[in-house]
């Protein structure tokens, strides 16, 4: 069995984040080594969950199947086995390292196999209410938000529910980004009592002709998701200062990074159908520098 050191293990995981984290990266960065390598672990542990969940090449009962049993794996390695996944052998470290609840990353699983519930003959994925789409969305990203404060480090027990928060304000400007991808893949996650109140079709959404701007009726229901996501926000910037100095400077820019993904929206009056919004890379690395300057400076006060 071909197994991993802890250094090799972490430098897997650390050249996973680097390739595919598109702004989770830049924050990275930010942080000091130790708190660093540990959130690459996580990233390469959610990274392979979605690679599982998103491979279209078979069905949705195999691609749930191969989670079940990827799971299994992590689950022994977790408690102790031998393993040959370089994965796996950072994120026990990084659990163990920074008391981090194994029920997290199951729950990390969980929403992941959300997207794979099965339906009937070609019926899409779709969300009734808001409170239904909470709960994915507290699933696949206000989970890593949790595990993600505990490598932070935080003493105040109100960080939790703001890093959860804070989790729902990143999932949602992820979804208003990825409307219309993510309806030529079958999947709504505009609820549909939102669809209902703004008089917007759900097959309108399927089938839209993409590169026309949205109506005027999927803009007021783009625009409430927007507002949804800017009060979660607020969430974000009071958790910052809960958060251990060190690892501030770090969450600081990947809030910014995503705060400005949702005003990039917002200034293209919700377009999410004509161009796919995105954040230039010379802005993120501008607020990449403003962290790592508050870092040298956490670090010198610290």
């Amino acid at each position: 069995m071909k197994t991993f050191t802890l250094d090799e293990a972490y430098a897997v995981c650390r050249a996973i984040a680097k390739r595919e984290a598109k702004n989770f990266y830049y924050a990275f960065v930010a942080l000091p080594e130790p708190r660093r390598n540990a959130i690459c672990a996580i990233y390469a542990f959610m990274r392979k969950a979605d690679d599982l969940s998103d491979d279209e090449s078979i069905s949705r009962e195999e691609r749930r199947r191969k989670l079940e049993e990827w799971q299994a794996d992590w689950h022994r390695a977790a408690g102790g086995s031998p393993t040959e996944d370089p994965v796996f052998t950072a994120v026990r470290d990084a659990i163990e390292r920074y008391h981090i609840p194994l029920s997290l990353l199951d729950d990390l699983i969980a929403g992941t196999t959300s997207d794979l519930k099965a339906n009937l003959g070609d019926a899409p994925d779709t969300y009734a209410t808001f409170a239904d789409l909470y709960r994915y969305c507290y699933l696949v990203a206000s989970v890593v938000g949790l595990v993600c404060i505990r490598i932070f480090g935080y003493t105040d027990p109100a960080a939790e529910k703001l890093a959860e928060e804070t989790g729902i304000a990143f999932q949602l400007t992820n979804i208003l980004r990825d409307v219309a991808e993510d309806a030529e893949r079958g999947r709504v996650y505009l609820p549909l009592d939102g669809l209902r109140a703004h008089n917007v079709a759900l097959e309108s959404l399927l089938h839209r002709q993409v590169a026309a701007p949205p109506t005027s009726n999927e803009h007021d229901l783009l625009a409430e998701i927007g507002r949804r996501a800017e009060g979660y926000y607020a969430s974000a910037a009071r958790l910052i200062p809960l958060i251990n100095p060190e690892s501030r400077p770090a969450l600081w820019v990947l809030v910014s990074i995503y705060h400005a993904l949702l005003r990039r929206i917002q200034r293209a009056d919700y377009d999410v159908f004509s161009t796919r919004a995105s954040v230039p890379t010379a802005q993120k690395v501008g607020i990449l520098g403003v962290g790592m300057a508050r870092m040298a400076v956490a670090r010198l006060f610290g």
